[in-house]
């Protein structure tokens, strides 16, 4: 069973629709307390959204629908205005859920981490506890450390007492760290600190804390993570455990303290050798996330959805057609003497538009030309290369605003580009324009062929219903081989040859079994496409090597995976 990501797209449509209508009973209701029917309503949508995320097994987006179902079961009808902060967080995390389905849906790479703060949020209006940021990190605590020298010549009572010294200094490097004065230096004398500790106390069981929080510092400050509130009152919690460590001989450090640190040490992107080694000792894998992607990714979320940037960007888009157009005007000495000064002012507040909204690339290739186009308004004139450049900086920007809404929640492909090399940005973007485009009639033709074999088995065997699809198939195939995609191309291929061998040009008709071990094949191809044509890998099954099974059954070749 396909669960996960790749599942997303099986119920995508339904979960986005109920969403929407969770969003709209809960708005309604804020208005319209006396409507009891409104909150019932948002009751069931957020029922039938969690149900939905647990049987794809989209774990943090079901925690989230989870928590968001306890929360809206806990208002009262004709609640009043003390339950404001419980529906507006309810909102909130519904429009976060659905910005995240949507950044899933397009890039395929689940990260529950990012869904912590808005899940929190929920559980702070219902008076329960946060959830750590380690909550869907797992990690075996019971590996041993590696063995180390450490002196042990001084007697116990006289390391006892220089550890109480080590852990004043870790406490003013805390400070330092708390009040956000000299963070760094903060950071790095608390390390000092617990190394310290680690190599006096190396003979207490307690001290594996002081190890791990040691190399955690190194990871903390080399990898530049963020020094949010929680991980501040970590590090204050990990004083208060030093405090037990010191006055009692037989102190073991919590295990949700030692998954608090390593969480942080697997997170950063530190190379130093005390987390380097820490890492190999409890066999930590990298993350396929960072600190700043964290963020970055949240910020996002919170952000306007896609609908938001589908106006924005037509907007946008209408400035640059007028724009295009007084441009046309300019080139063919057909402008008014004030176009100049308008096509300033208009490209002027167009940048800053850009900007604002961060798309930074394409504002600063509009402001670059506008000491350019000051001269000309001054002048009354424009120079013919001047004006080639204005117009591939217009068309680069066109292009980035066009896929506003289809690389949404991902890094556009002309997102980074040197002013002056537009032209060639361009050309980039048409060519991913055209992968686009080939992927999208690949899976259109898929859809025609399964609905004229279907057609073709409610017929019993009306030939006619076939006359296309070897065709359809073909060009599909065409399309995928200039994709790379080659085994689909290859199993695409076969189906069109089955079909015009055993279907059309064969007298009789394939049983009902073998005609829909053919879907299968073609349905496999389909939904190869639709998640990306992500390649296999350990833990996701190749969902071409379906098809291939299925172009098996049919008695064809068999293909192998490339």
């Amino acid at each position: 069973m396909v669960t996960g990501a790749r599942a997303l797209g099986l119920v995508r449509d339904e979960l986005f629709a109920t969403i929407e209508q969770a969003e709209q009973n809960l708005e309604r209701f804020i208005l319209e307390r006396h409507c009891s029917s409104l909150l019932q309503r948002a009751v069931e949508c957020i029922h039938q959204i969690r149900g939905a995320l647990s049987l794809i097994e989209l774990t943090g987006a079901e925690l989230l629908a989870q928590e968001a179902f306890d929360l809206v079961m806990d208002i009262p009808a004709g609640a009043g205005g003390e339950r404001d902060e419980h529906l507006m967080a309810l909102c909130h995390a519904l429009h976060v859920l659905r910005r995240y389905l949507e950044q899933l849906h397009h890039q395929q790479d689940d990260i529950p981490e990012v869904l912590l703060p808005v899940i929190n949020e929920l559980r702070h209006v219902t008076g329960q506890p946060a959830l750590p940021e380690c909550y869907f990190f797992s990690v075996r605590l019971d590996l041993p450390r590696p063995a180390s020298h450490c002196p042990d010549g001084q007697p116990y009572e006289a390391r006892l007492a220089l550890a109480r010294r080590m852990r004043q200094m870790y406490q003013i490097g805390l400070m330092g760290l708390l009040r956000g004065n000299n963070v760094r230096s903060g950071l790095r004398l608390m390390e000092r600190a617990l190394s310290r500790l680690d190599s006096l106390l190396h003979d207490r069981p307690g001290a594996r804390l002081c190890w791990i929080g040691a190399a955690t510092l190194e990871a903390f400050n080399d990898g530049a993570l963020l020094p949010h509130a929680a991980r501040k009152q970590l590090f204050a919690k990990l004083d208060r455990e030093l405090r037990q460590l010191l006055t009692n001989a037989d102190y073991e450090p919590p295990r949700s303290i030692l998954k608090d640190l390593l969480y942080l040490a697997a997170l950063s992107e530190g190379r130093g050798a005390r987390v380097t080694a820490l890492r190999s000792a409890f066999a930590m894998e990298p993350l396929s996330y960072t600190d700043r992607q964290l963020e970055e990714t949240y910020r996002r979320l919170t952000g306007p959805g896609v609908a938001v940037m589908q106006s924005l960007s037509l907007a946008i888009q209408e400035e640059l057609n007028t724009a295009k157009e007084l441009l046309d005007l300019i080139e063919r000495d057909a402008a008014e003497s004030d176009a100049y000064a308008r096509l300033y002012v208009q490209l002027g507040i167009l940048a800053k538009t850009l900007v604002m909204i961060e798309q930074g690339a394409a504002g600063k290739a509009l402001q670059a030309h506008l000491p350019m186009l000051n001269t000309w308004a001054k002048a009354g004139k424009a120079d013919r290369q001047g004006l080639d450049k204005l117009a591939d900086a217009i068309l680069y920007v066109e292009s980035l605003v066009a896929s506003l809404e289809r690389y949404e929640g991902q890094e556009s492909p002309v997102g980074n580009t040197a002013s002056g090399h537009e032209a060639e940005s361009f050309a980039s973007h048409l060519l991913m324009e055209a992968h686009v485009l080939l992927l999208e009639e690949a899976k259109s033709g898929l859809v025609t062929a399964k609905q004229a074999i279907s057609a073709y088995l409610d017929s019993r065997g009306e030939v006619a219903h076939l006359a296309s699809v070897p065709g359809v198939l073909h060009n599909v195939r065409g399309a995928l081989w200039f994709l790379a995609h080659e085994r689909a191309a290859e199993l695409t291929g076969i189906c069109a040859q089955y079909i015009q061998v055993q279907m059309m040009d064969s007298h009789n008709m394939p049983t009902t079994s073998l005609i829909e071990v053919l879907a299968d094949a073609l349905s496999s191809i389909e939904f190869f496409l639709e998640s990306g044509a992500l390649a296999p890998s350990p833990g996701r099954p190749d969902i071409l090597e379906v098809a291939s099974d299925s172009v098996c059954a049919l008695g064809w070749r068999p293909v192998a995976a490339a």
